[in-house]
């Protein structure tokens, strides 16, 4: 078994009420994220590959392009823009590439992260 991680980075702005950071954090204020998708599979006898690493940036590219430089709170199946929700929105995009086994959202500035193993059940 084998697990194959794929990473991208977006930019992005949000704002936050109800957090313990108060004012802060309900003001627009933007991050630089870093986000991890994992496959895990058997390589295919023919191609050798978990799953085709083009095929897998493509799909990351167009996840990319829905956050970077955008304001998160606009975007609607976003929900409240966490980090919990950014995780499971970008598993949700890209749930169709193979055996997703979790998503990682990383704001290294703020040495925060979650990690998104799909719906429970």
């Amino acid at each position: 078994m084998w697990e194959l991680t794929k990473s991208f980075r977006f930019e992005a702005a949000h704002s936050l009420s109800g957090t313990t950071f108060g004012a802060a954090s309900e003001e627009i204020h933007g991050h630089s994220f870093r986000a991890e998708v994992t496959v895990r599979g058997t390589p295919d006898p023919d191609t050798g590959m978990v799953v085709d690493l083009g095929l897998l940036q493509r799909a990351i590219e167009d996840v990319r392009l829905t956050l970077d430089h955008k304001y998160l709170n606009k975007i609607e199946a976003l929900g409240k823009p966490t980090l919990e929700n950014l995780s499971r929105f970008v598993w949700e995009r890209l749930q169709h590439i193979g055996k997703l086994t979790r998503v990682s959202i990383h704001r290294d500035s703020c040495n925060e992260s979650c990690t998104y193993y799909g719906p429970q059940g």
